[in-house]
């Protein structure tokens, strides 16, 4: 184990004209507790203030969408015009918390993982098992739109800078992928495919105008399912990095100052995105994918990886290496020190232990809450309830209870 990973991890590291005080990045978690006009609510600001009391270097505002007619979460952020003043009164709260913490909001569309249950599912190409209905181009023109709006929107309320979703599943992967062959403006050829996020990128930057505020994208580097993102071809399950690397260089080339590498689409490969406690060892996949990623770019842009919880402080059931090098810890200093990443994102573990990034400051490792991998917070999205760590939380262990008892209930009702 690197004896030098604290020095490692706590280091500064240049993101854009910006600077994150340390490496650790906190990833986009979706927590369906807005309130009905999806702006932050009470709970909503609690995680929050965790996280920036926590004294992470960067931290990402979950999942916000754009548009309220298509959405996978029924209480889910929503970033448009009515939603701008109650965001900029967030923002401004967190950054008395913590000013120097940079904070991006990822921006969102679900496309077809909009839920049909309360909101109109769409696609570029029915997908089987989830379908929708055929996105026009004028449709995804007007999308493109509203992303646009969302990002001034985000600037104006005093955002960093945002993080453009091209991953798992939504409708900026979904655009991407081989699998959307259909012959139209934005699929078929790479150079239709690639249209949505390089126009976007371009317009972004045109819009907000600012060389201070962060342009990014968080990309699944391959989904995992044949046809999916970073595939051969339509009808694929084969890895191939050609396009998820061709796209990292062209958004680079449209002003990208950092890319969160992430792999899955949870909805259909949940194993891939986050690696599970039976299966661990898939997450050897993720730093694999960030060294391809950190090869192709400039040196100066960032790449974050992901994936990082599932080594928890060694103990988490990988063979064949001592459990004092495969931890979180180690792993993330180890690859950072080698020029493979620059930062480790923390997703599943800000859950458990929002304060992490302070505790190993702070010399207080000993008290750090290591995520358990239960998944039950994965449970709590599946079923549209408020999420947080149900191991360490007992507000949110509660919930669940509560959840599984009204299921139990309903079920009960109708036999």
């Amino acid at each position: 184990m690197l004896k030098d990973y604290k020095d490692i991890l706590l280091s500064p590291v240049r993101v854009g004209t910006r600077t994150a005080k340390n490496r650790f990045f906190i990833q986009a978690m979706e927590c369906t507790d807005a309130d009905r006009e999806g702006n932050p609510s009470d709970l909503t600001y609690q995680r929050y203030e965790n996280l920036f009391r926590g004294g992470a270097g960067m931290i990402t505002l979950e999942a916000i969408t754009i548009t309220g007619e298509s959405r996978s979460r029924l209480n889910q952020l929503e970033i448009m015009p009515r939603n701008a003043k109650p965001l900029q009164t967030f923002v401004g709260k967190l950054k008395e918390i913590n000013p120097d913490a940079l904070f991006v909001f990822q921006l969102t569309h679900a496309g077809e993982l909009s839920n049909p249950a309360f909101s109109r599912r769409v696609t570029v190409k029915p997908l089987p098992g989830f379908g929708g209905d055929i996105l026009s181009e004028e449709e995804v023109d007007a999308i493109m739109d509203r992303f646009v709006l969302a990002a001034k929107i985000a600037a104006d309320a005093g955002a960093d800078g945002i993080d453009l979703k091209l991953c798992h599943g939504y409708l900026g992967s979904q655009v991407l992928r081989p699998y959307n062959d259909r012959k139209w403006k934005y699929g078929g050829s790479w150079e239709n495919r690639s249209r949505f996020a390089y126009d976007l990128y371009e317009r972004i930057q045109k819009e907000v105008n600012d060389k201070n505020f962060l342009i990014g994208s968080k990309i699944s580097a391959w989904e995992g399912f044949p046809g999916g993102f970073g595939t051969e071809g339509p009808d694929s399950p084969i890895i191939d990095l050609t396009e998820p690397i061709a796209l990292i260089r062209g958004l680079e080339e449209r002003g990208a100052q950092y890319f969160v590498q992430s792999g899955g689409s949870p909805s259909i490969t949940l194993a891939v995105t986050q690696a599970e406690k039976n299966a661990p060892y898939f997450a050897y996949l993720h730093p694999t994918w960030a060294k391809a990623m950190k090869e192709a770019v400039k040196r100066e842009t960032v790449i974050i990886g992901s994936n990082y919880s599932v080594f928890r402080n060694g103990k988490n059931g990988l063979l064949a290496v001592e459990h004092e090098d495969s931890s979180l810890f180690a792993f993330g200093s180890k690859f950072i020190k080698e020029g493979k990443v620059d930062m480790i994102a923390l997703g599943r573990q800000s859950y458990a232990d929002p304060l992490l990034p302070q505790k190993l400051a702070e010399g207080r490792e000993d008290e750090i809450k290591w995520c358990t991998l239960c998944d039950n917070c994965i449970e709590l999205l599946i079923r549209q309830r408020p999420i947080g760590c149900c191991t360490y939380n007992k507000y949110y262990t509660n919930v669940l209870i509560e959840a599984r008892k009204s299921e139990g209930m309903l079920k009960e009702k109708h036999t």
